[in-house]
C-alpha cells in the first residue's frame, strides 16, 4: 500500500500527516494563537505563521510515523478552498518536496476531504450517504455517491453556521475562537430560556444572517434594560443560541434524508465538534433508525489526516497533478 504524506494549510492550522498500510500513522496540527488578539483570522499573519510551522510539522509527522522521506510514495495537499496566502505556503512546500524526491503530486479539495475523513477509521458509511459539512466558512448538505462523486444539494445563502457562532460570541464579549466557548457555556445552561427565530428558507438551503441580527438586537435590548444581563445569563444565552443553530441544521438535514430515503447520515467540518450538534444527530438516528457517523474530534477541525485519506483514494485512481498546479481560494466541489 502507498505511503502518503499530506499537507493542510487552508486557514490557520498547519498540519501534516502520514497514511500507510490502512492506518493513519501520524497527524500533526500546529495551531495559531496570534489571531486571538484580533478576534478572527488575519490572512497575512496566518500565511507568515504557516511558513514558520510547515517544516517542523512535516518533520514531526514523518518522525512520528516511523518512516523516512524515501519511503513516501506521493504528496497530497490542499489546493483549495481557503485563504490564498495560507494555501500558497502548503502548495509550494508540497511541490518542492515532491520535486526533490521525484514523487507524484495529489491535489485535494478541502471540503471533499472533510467528508472523506469518515473513511479513516471504522465504522464507515455506505454509499450513497448524506453529509452535513459545517465550518466557519461553509455549511452544506452533500449527497455522497462515491469517494469523488459528490453533489451539494443544500448550502448557506449568507453566513455559515460556524461564522454565526463566532459572531455571536463576539457580541457576547467572548474571546476568539468563540465556537468552543459557546459549546462550553451551553452545557451549563437552559436551551429553552430564550427563543430565537428559525429562518424559513426553501429547499435544503440555510441562512444565518437574520439569526445573527436577531441575537444582536436581543442582547442590545436586554443589556440596555438590565446592565450585566449578558454576564448574568451567559450559560442560558449560549444554550439557547446553540439550540437554534443546531435545530436549523438538523431540520434541513432531516428533510433531505427523508426526501432521498437515505439511512446513512454523517457530520463533518469544524462545527461537527459541537456537543449539541453531535447529540442531536444521535437522537435523530435513534428516531429514524439512521446509521449516524461523526469523525473523531481530531478529524473534525482542519487537519492533514483528512487530506491523506483523500490522497490515498486518488492515488489508487492514479489521479495526479503536475508542478504547474496553483492554489485556488475558491474551488469547485
Amino acid at each position: 500500500m502507498p505511503v502518503i504524506l499530506a499537507i493542510e494549510s487552508s486557514c490557520d492550522e498547519t498540519s501534516a500527516a502520514v497514511y500507510a498500510d490502512g492506518k493513519m500513522l501520524s497527524n500533526i496540527i500546529a495551531n495559531q494563537t496570534i489571531h486571538e488578539a484580533y478576534g478572527g483570522v488575519v490572512p497575512e499573519l496566518a500565511s507568515r505563521v504557516h511558513q514558520q510551522n510547515i517544516i517542523p510539522a512535516v518533520q514531526q509527522a514523518i518522525s512520528n510515523a516511523k518512516v523516512s522521506k524515501n519511503d513516501i510514495d506521493a504528496v497530497a495537499f490542499t489546493r483549495g478552498p481557503g485563504l490564498l496566502g495560507s494555501l500558497l505556503v502548503g502548495v509550494s512546500f508540497a511541490k518542492a518536496f515532491a520535486l526533490a524526491q521525484n514523487l507524484p503530486l495529489i491535489e485535494v479539495n478541502h471540503m471533499q476531504a472533510h467528508i472523506l475523513a469518515h473513511f479513516i477509521d471504522e465504522p464507515k458509511p455506505t454509499f450513497p450517504f448524506l453529509c452535513l459539512t459545517v465550518s466557519g466558512g461553509h455549511t452544506q448538505i452533500v449527497l455522497v455517491k462515491d469517494y469523488f462523486d459528490m453533489e451539494v444539494i443544500g448550502h448557506t445563502q449568507d453566513d455559515a453556521a460556524g461564522e454565526a457562532m463566532d459572531k455571536t460570541s463576539k457580541i457576547l464579549g467572548l474571546p476568539y475562537p468563540g465556537g468552543p466557548l459557546i459549546d462550553k457555556y451551553a452545557r451549563q445552561g437552559n436551551p429553552n430560556a430564550y427563543q430565537f427565530p428559525e429562518p424559513q428558507i426553501p429547499g435544503y438551503n440555510f441562512s444565518f444572517s437574520g439569526l445573527k441580527t436577531a441575537i444582536l438586537y436581543f442582547i442590545q435590548k436586554n443589556e440596555a434594560a438590565a446592565p450585566g444581563f449578558v454576564q448574568n445569563n451567559m450559560a442560558d444565552i449560549c444554550a439557547s443560541v446553540e439550540k437554534r443553530i443546531v435545530t436549523i441544521l438538523l431540520n434541513k438535514l432531516t428533510k433531505a434524508a427523508l426526501d432521498y430515503g437515505i439511512k446513512d447520515v454523517a457530520l463533518a467540518g469544524g462545527v461537527s465538534a459541537n456537543t449539541g450538534l453531535r447529540q442531536g444527530l444521535h437522537e435523530l438516528g435513534n428516531k429514524y433508525n439512521w446509521n449516524t457517523f461523526v469523525p473523531k474530534m481530531e478529524y473534525c477541525t482542519d487537519n492533514a489526516a483528512m487530506i491523506a485519506i483523500a490522497g490515498y483514494y486518488k492515488f489508487l485512481q492514479k489521479d495526479f497533478t503536475d508542478q504547474h498546479v496553483a492554489p485556488l481560494a475558491r474551488m469547485p466541489f
